[in-house]
């Protein structure tokens, strides 16, 4: 029994608490206090790392059942865990460096040790992404999707980063079913929406990226990118002034495939700065309707 609740690793024999199955068997679990006085518990897995689902409970029942075991904390997790991390700086760093090898190697040792480590799982998947290995890419792709933490704030840029990668990978039906699982879960992020709007024009379907491009702009109409992305497809016919698709799917597949470089950064496309936006002149559309025109080459990369 303890007197003061804190977070740590702590034990429970099995058969205290009725989650637990086998009576004989101590069990190690990472324990965090949360703001409503209710405590939050994930298991140690077999490499003493805290993987799997959290479990809620409240405080009594936990200080009933659960033991503080800072020694084995000190002696056996802790220098699990920064052998993790560590494995996972050294994936990264290799991949920073293009040592696509290395890193598959430090990605796959960190997985091995825990397969819901979102960091790793996000390092191995761009990696294979990166050497253009699709099908390997899509395995990572279904352990991912099942993650409810790679939407986690902390992660937005590698989530961004991966979402990215497979479509320019040519990975359209995956890029939208993994934007769609994370509008689940957040449905007011303008970058998510224009992530959707992108994956959806490239892969042929107007209406779908016409929709969510003007979601991201009714969340944000000053929003830079989703702005130049509506005059790239205003100034080349795919988009009329009234928000709807200008030509069927079917053509937009048809100039895909006269201009297969839309699909993977090419011409139209590159990085962007605020200060490299294109000027605009107006002009008329044909229909008495003024539009603005970019002087130069619109390009976009996001």
């Amino acid at each position: 029994m303890i007197d003061t609740l804190a977070q740590g690793i702590f034990s429970s024999r099995t058969g205290d608490d009725d989650i637990f199955r086998d009576d004989t068997q101590k069990s190690y679990w990472s324990v965090q206090e949360l703001e409503s006085g209710s405590v939050e518990v994930q298991a140690l897995n077999s490499n003493n790392i805290p993987a799997g689902p959290k479990l809620t409970i409240n405080r009594e029942r936990f200080m009933a059942n659960y033991n503080p075991e800072p020694e084995f904390y000190a002696n056996v997790v802790l220098p699990s865990v920064q052998a993790q991390n560590e494995r996972i700086q050294r994936g990264e760093g290799h991949r920073h460096k293009d040592e696509v090898y290395s890193a598959e190697y430090e990605f796959s040792e960190a997985v091995a040790v825990d397969e819901e480590n979102v960091r790793a799982n996000f390092g191995l998947g761009l990696t294979y992404l990166e050497r253009g290995e699709v099908e390997r890419a899509e395995n990572v792709f279904k352990r991912l999707v099942r993650l409810n933490a790679i939407y986690a704030p902390e992660h937005k840029h590698l989530f961004n980063e991966f979402g990215i990668s497979m479509r320019k990978n040519g990975m359209f039906e995956h890029a939208i079913k993994y934007y769609h699982r994370a509008e689940e879960i957040c449905d007011d992020d303008e970058n998510l929406f224009l992530n959707i709007s992108r994956a959806y024009f490239e892969k042929g379907d107007l209406n779908g990226c016409v929709k969510y491009l003007e979601k991201s702009l009714i969340l944000n109409q000053d929003f830079d990118e989703a702005g130049l992305f509506r005059d790239f497809l205003l100034v080349n016919g795919f988009m009329n002034n009234d928000a709807e698709p200008a030509i069927s799917s079917d053509d937009l597949e048809k100039y895909h495939e006269k201009v297969p470089e839309l699909r993977n950064g090419g011409f139209g496309y590159g990085k962007v700065t605020k200060d490299e936006f294109p000027e605009f002149s107006e002009t008329n559309n044909g229909d008495g309707q003024k539009i603005k025109k970019p002087v130069g080459p619109i390009k976009l990369d996001f």
